[in-house]
Protein backbone atom coordinates (compact mmCIF):
# COMPACT_ATOMS: atom_id res chain seq x y z
CA UNK A 1 0.00 0.00 0.00
CA UNK A 2 1.19 3.17 -1.12
CA UNK A 3 1.69 5.60 1.96
CA UNK A 4 -1.31 6.46 3.78
CA UNK A 5 -2.47 10.52 3.94
CA UNK A 6 -6.04 11.84 3.06
CA UNK A 7 -7.80 12.82 0.27
CA UNK A 8 -10.67 15.21 -0.01
CA UNK A 9 -14.02 14.57 0.84
CA UNK A 10 -16.77 14.20 -1.82
CA UNK A 11 -20.34 14.20 -0.09
CA UNK A 12 -23.88 12.22 -0.61
CA UNK A 13 -26.86 13.45 -0.24
CA UNK A 14 -30.39 11.77 1.39
CA UNK A 15 -33.08 11.36 3.79
CA UNK A 16 -34.00 8.41 6.36
CA UNK A 17 -36.73 6.60 4.54
CA UNK A 18 -39.41 5.00 6.90
CA UNK A 19 -37.81 1.68 6.62
CA UNK A 20 -34.60 2.82 7.61
CA UNK A 21 -35.50 3.00 11.14
CA UNK A 22 -37.18 1.27 13.99
CA UNK A 23 -40.26 1.62 15.71
CA UNK A 24 -38.37 4.55 18.15
CA UNK A 25 -37.69 6.40 14.73
CA UNK A 26 -33.79 5.20 14.94
CA UNK A 27 -32.14 4.43 12.33
CA UNK A 28 -30.86 0.66 12.22
CA UNK A 29 -27.26 0.09 12.50
CA UNK A 30 -26.51 -2.39 9.43
CA UNK A 31 -28.39 0.47 7.20
CA UNK A 32 -25.27 2.70 7.84
CA UNK A 33 -23.47 0.36 5.41
CA UNK A 34 -25.82 0.61 2.85
CA UNK A 35 -25.06 4.31 3.38
CA UNK A 36 -20.71 3.95 2.77
CA UNK A 37 -21.79 2.12 -0.49
CA UNK A 38 -24.05 5.29 -1.48
CA UNK A 39 -21.12 7.51 -0.48
CA UNK A 40 -18.53 5.76 -2.73
CA UNK A 41 -20.60 4.80 -5.51
CA UNK A 42 -21.52 8.78 -5.40
CA UNK A 43 -17.79 9.62 -5.15
CA UNK A 44 -16.98 7.66 -7.75
CA UNK A 45 -19.31 9.38 -9.98
CA UNK A 46 -18.72 12.79 -9.29
CA UNK A 47 -14.97 11.63 -10.88
CA UNK A 48 -16.93 10.53 -13.96
CA UNK A 49 -16.59 6.75 -13.38
CA UNK A 50 -19.07 4.56 -12.57
CA UNK A 51 -19.71 1.06 -10.83
CA UNK A 52 -21.30 -0.32 -13.84
CA UNK A 53 -18.64 0.93 -16.01
CA UNK A 54 -15.65 -1.13 -13.60
CA UNK A 55 -17.65 -3.95 -13.98
CA UNK A 56 -18.27 -3.93 -17.63
CA UNK A 57 -13.97 -3.77 -17.62
CA UNK A 58 -14.38 -6.79 -15.29
CA UNK A 59 -13.83 -5.62 -12.39
CA UNK A 60 -15.17 -6.08 -8.72
CA UNK A 61 -14.01 -4.05 -5.77
CA UNK A 62 -15.72 -6.28 -2.83
CA UNK A 63 -15.15 -4.97 0.80
CA UNK A 64 -12.27 -6.63 2.73
CA UNK A 65 -12.79 -5.08 6.19
CA UNK A 66 -14.84 -2.59 7.73
CA UNK A 67 -14.94 -0.56 10.45
CA UNK A 68 -18.16 1.77 12.25
CA UNK A 69 -18.32 4.25 15.41
CA UNK A 70 -21.30 5.70 16.49
CA UNK A 71 -21.65 8.34 17.79
CA UNK A 72 -25.14 9.66 17.47
CA UNK A 73 -28.23 8.21 16.32
CA UNK A 74 -29.72 9.21 12.42
CA UNK A 75 -33.65 9.21 12.94
CA UNK A 76 -36.59 8.64 10.61
CA UNK A 77 -36.58 11.80 8.31
CA UNK A 78 -33.48 13.15 8.68
CA UNK A 79 -31.09 14.65 6.10
CA UNK A 80 -28.00 13.56 6.34
CA UNK A 81 -24.68 13.92 3.77
CA UNK A 82 -22.23 10.89 3.21
CA UNK A 83 -18.82 12.62 3.48
CA UNK A 84 -16.31 9.90 1.57
CA UNK A 85 -12.57 10.06 1.21
CA UNK A 86 -9.62 7.67 -0.39
CA UNK A 87 -7.52 7.26 2.56
CA UNK A 88 -4.95 4.68 1.27
CA UNK A 89 -4.78 3.50 -2.49
CA UNK A 90 -2.40 1.25 -4.86
CA UNK A 91 -2.75 -0.91 -7.57
CA UNK A 92 -4.56 -3.55 -5.56
CA UNK A 93 -6.24 -2.19 -2.70
CA UNK A 94 -8.50 0.98 -1.97
CA UNK A 95 -9.30 2.01 1.55
CA UNK A 96 -11.97 4.67 2.20
CA UNK A 97 -13.12 6.96 5.14
CA UNK A 98 -16.57 7.76 5.76
CA UNK A 99 -18.45 10.61 8.17
CA UNK A 100 -22.20 10.45 8.06
CA UNK A 101 -23.74 13.69 9.31
CA UNK A 102 -27.35 15.34 10.00
CA UNK A 103 -27.77 18.71 8.49
CA UNK A 104 -30.47 21.09 9.19
CA UNK A 105 -32.31 22.10 6.24
CA UNK A 106 -30.71 25.72 5.70
CA UNK A 107 -27.01 23.51 5.08
CA UNK A 108 -28.81 20.60 3.14
CA UNK A 109 -29.85 23.51 0.55
CA UNK A 110 -26.62 25.42 0.56
CA UNK A 111 -24.52 22.05 -0.06
CA UNK A 112 -25.97 20.11 -2.90
CA UNK A 113 -24.25 16.80 -4.14
CA UNK A 114 -21.11 17.47 -6.24
CA UNK A 115 -21.33 21.11 -5.56
CA UNK A 116 -18.47 21.50 -3.30
CA UNK A 117 -15.24 19.15 -2.55
CA UNK A 118 -14.14 19.48 1.60
CA UNK A 119 -10.10 19.36 2.50
CA UNK A 120 -10.29 18.83 6.55
CA UNK A 121 -12.23 17.40 8.70
CA UNK A 122 -12.92 20.75 10.42
CA UNK A 123 -14.63 22.45 7.81
CA UNK A 124 -17.24 19.51 6.81
CA UNK A 125 -20.43 21.01 8.10
CA UNK A 126 -23.63 19.36 9.85
CA UNK A 127 -23.65 17.23 13.01
CA UNK A 128 -21.55 13.91 12.98
CA UNK A 129 -23.52 10.65 13.70
CA UNK A 130 -21.48 8.07 12.38
CA UNK A 131 -17.97 7.58 11.10
CA UNK A 132 -16.24 4.27 9.80
CA UNK A 133 -13.85 2.93 6.92
CA UNK A 134 -13.53 -0.12 4.52
CA UNK A 135 -10.94 -1.38 2.86
CA UNK A 136 -11.07 -3.08 -0.91
CA UNK A 137 -9.46 -5.04 -3.23
CA UNK A 138 -9.10 -5.14 -6.75
CA UNK A 139 -10.55 -8.67 -8.38
CA UNK A 140 -11.43 -9.57 -11.49
CA UNK A 141 -14.79 -11.70 -12.22
CA UNK A 142 -13.25 -15.38 -11.52
CA UNK A 143 -12.48 -13.55 -7.83
CA UNK A 144 -8.75 -13.32 -8.52
CA UNK A 145 -6.78 -9.83 -7.49
CA UNK A 146 -5.38 -7.92 -10.38
CA UNK A 147 -3.53 -4.47 -10.67
CA UNK A 148 -5.90 -1.93 -11.39
CA UNK A 149 -3.04 0.24 -12.81
CA UNK A 150 -2.91 -2.82 -15.77
CA UNK A 151 -6.28 -3.58 -16.01
CA UNK A 152 -7.88 -0.21 -16.19
CA UNK A 153 -5.14 2.56 -16.48
CA UNK A 154 -7.60 5.42 -16.81
CA UNK A 155 -9.63 4.69 -13.84
CA UNK A 156 -6.02 3.77 -11.85
CA UNK A 157 -5.25 7.31 -12.60
CA UNK A 158 -8.48 9.25 -11.97
CA UNK A 159 -8.55 7.11 -8.43
CA UNK A 160 -4.89 8.23 -7.72
CA UNK A 161 -5.66 12.48 -8.28
CA UNK A 162 -8.28 11.61 -6.13
CA UNK A 163 -6.36 10.75 -3.53
CA UNK A 164 -3.42 13.13 -4.27
CA UNK A 165 -5.86 15.69 -4.11
CA UNK A 166 -6.16 15.89 -0.35
CA UNK A 167 -2.06 15.94 0.05
CA UNK A 168 -0.29 19.15 0.76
Amino acid sequence: MQEQHHGNWYAARLRVRYQESDQMGVVYHANYLNWFEIGRTEMIRQMGYTYRKMEEQGLLLPVTGLDVKYHKPAKYDDEIMIFTRIVAFSGLRLNYEYDVRRMTEDLAVQFGIGEQIWASDESLPGERLVTGSTQHVWVNGDWKPVRLDKAAPELYSALEKVWLSGKE
